[in-house]
């Protein structure tokens, strides 16, 4: 749905809509706080000399709209810190913003955002598994373009799955190089006269590996830079609030077109794995004032060495040692430390089974509500 951009005074954020109109101005007339994370494509002020030819004679379809162009790079720096300081604005005390440009451009953007006081985290390099050639044969094949990764303030408690991403690179802790293909095929969209729709239309696989990162199911994600949908495409089938900024009527059109079509996932395939650091902690006590376990009751280590008693107050005994489940496992290895959770367990029907059982049962039970 395209609609004019909120007047000043009215807060209410448009979500999954998108709006008509220049993207600082529209940032600036949406409620400050708002928005989880920003993913913004800008114009890269490719600074283009002329047409460009294959060798083949054929005329290379490349960026040279109007919304490209910038008369200097002091102009290019106003538009950059313009946008920035109302993107920064918008996000949320833990939001987080990636941008994504081309050596044209990306530089100076990264200055800006350390300027407007975004922490960088991380500069992804995209690199481009079928890259367009080199046809003038002049330079080295551009193969790659990078995004820069930043929370909106040093102390930001930002989104990241790092276990999703790890599991979406089979088991292996994601790099920042990220080999992914350009549009092309039944991706690439094209308008009424078969024409391609966006110069810059960026690959869904890349979104999709960003929005699974840095965000959360009904998390807010923001561009300001809508073109042809990607971003809002993406955040619907993975369960994510979008909000689009596009002035071009014909992206919107090509937008709109798009979004209506795309279908989101089933609300169990959007869970994602989550580090056990994210899971909700559950005190050793807890176990024992619920009546799952009880004081006098024995533990046996899982190793089959060791015994301790359960207290009241969720403590263990065993011969000199006393204390949590972990320092009394710790002392009786005689070991620096010790993961209580996975070095007990408790007899049940002939069966040791570990109490990390139990744990695991309180936590389904805090999700469920």
């Amino acid at each position: 749905m395209t609609t004019k951009h909120p007047k000043k005074g009215k807060p209410a954020l448009p979500l999954n809509q998108i709006l008509d109109g220049d993207c600082i101005e529209v940032m600036n007339s949406l409620p400050a706080c708002s928005v989880d994370l920003i993913f913004a494509d800008p114009p890269y002020n490719l600074q283009l000399k002329g047409d460009l030819h294959r060798p083949d004679n054929s005329r290379v379809d490349a960026v040279d709209d109007d919304w490209d162009q910038f008369s200097s790079f002091a102009a290019y720096d106003r538009f950059t810190k313009a946008w920035l300081s109302a993107a920064r604005r918008l996000l949320k005390p833990n939001g987080a913003i990636w941008v994504i440009g081309s050596y044209h451009n990306i530089f100076r953007v990264g200055a800006a955002m350390q300027d407007a006081g975004l922490w960088i985290l991380n500069d992804v390099v995209w690199r481009k598994s079928n890259p367009m050639p080199n046809f003038r044969g002049m330079r080295l094949t551009n193969a790659h373009e990078t995004m820069i990764w930043a929370s909106k303030t040093e102390k930001s408690k930002y989104t990241f799955n790092y276990e999703a991403l790890k599991a979406l690179n089979e088991g292996i802790q994601m790099r920042s190089d990220w080999v992914l293909p350009i549009c092309n095929g039944h991706e690439r969209l094209k308008d009424e006269n078969g024409e391609k729709a966006h110069p810059t239309q960026k690959p869904e696989s890349l979104l999709h590996r960003v929005l699974v990162g840095s965000t959360n199911p009904e998390d807010v994600v923001l561009d300001p830079f809508f073109g042809t949908g990607t971003t809002g495409a993406v955040a619907k089938k993975l369960g994510r609030n979008f909000i689009g900024i596009e002035r071009e009527a014909a992206y919107r059109k090509v937008a709109e077109r798009r979004i209506a079509n795309a279908r989101k996932y089933d609300r169990a395939s959007l869970q994602v794995s989550t580090s056990k650091r994210a899971e909700p902690r559950v005190p050793f006590g807890q176990l024992v004032e619920r009546g799952m376990l009880s004081p006098g009751e024995i533990l046996t280590s899982l190793n089959g060495r060791w015994t301790a008693k359960v207290r009241a107050d969720g403590t263990l005994i065993a011969s000199e040692a006393r204390g949590s489940i972990h320092q009394v496992g710790a002392a009786l290895e005689g070991a620096p430390s010790c993961n209580g959770w996975t070095f007990w367990g408790f007899r049940r029907d002939g069966k040791t089974i570990p109490i990390d059982l139990l744990r695991q049962q309180i936590r389904a039970e805090m999700r469920a509500n």
